[in-house]
């Protein structure tokens, strides 16, 4: 299964309005692109209106903290929908990719150690590689979401394409992978 946003065949320019208050109420920002510091637009933000596109928002500047991907949506209450607090701090829009996919996994930091080759949707990362520890990985083609519990549950992170050198530079408190989705069809 992959996560697929379109809107009648047409390119939309995504766009994420943040909101001060719940229910899309109080002092409001528009993005449209990566914004490492919200904070000079908004002192909290209890709301949510994913217009077109998908992104990322995080906890704290700089594209740091806990990660939470948005697709198209209305989140009226934060709190309640998704589980983020008021503290949203930055945000990735993720682009439009129609290509292949590819990722590398390794069992150790610096691309050492065994080396597993992944392709499509892997709801269960243990089950099929026999091992759910990671600590870095590659990003050959395209974007992806990594859950640290199987079926796409838990904390997620964004990998996008790039070298992960150790499981830190995707914002992991450990190594821990347990599912990988592909983001596909904006």
């Amino acid at each position: 299964m992959s996560l697929s946003i379109q809107e009648n065949n047409a390119t939309l320019v995504p766009q994420i309005i943040f909101f001060e208050d719940r229910n899309f109420q109080g002092r409001s920002h528009e993005c449209s692109s990566d914004c490492a510091d919200l904070h000079s637009y908004f002192n909290r933000c209890n709301s949510i209106k994913v217009e077109s596109g998908c992104f990322v928002v995080y906890e704290r500047p700089n594209y740091m903290g806990h990660q939470y991907f948005l697709k198209r949506g209305d989140y009226s209450d934060n709190q309640r929908m998704i589980g983020i607090n008021d503290c949203i701090r930055s945000c990735r829009m993720i682009p439009t990719y129609r290509g292949n996919y590819k990722l590398r996994f390794y069992e150790r930091p610096e691309m050492g150690g065994q080396m597993m080759e992944l392709n499509d949707d892997c709801p269960n990362f243990n089950d099929r590689f026999h091992m759910s520890d990671v600590n870095s990985c590659n990003v050959m083609e395209g974007h992806w979401l990594m859950y640290d519990q199987p079926n796409y549950r838990g904390r997620v992170y964004y990998l996008r394409p790039g070298e992960y050198r150790r499981f830190s530079d995707w914002g992991g408190q450990g190594p821990r992978v347990g599912s990988l989705r592909r983001i596909t069809d904006f």
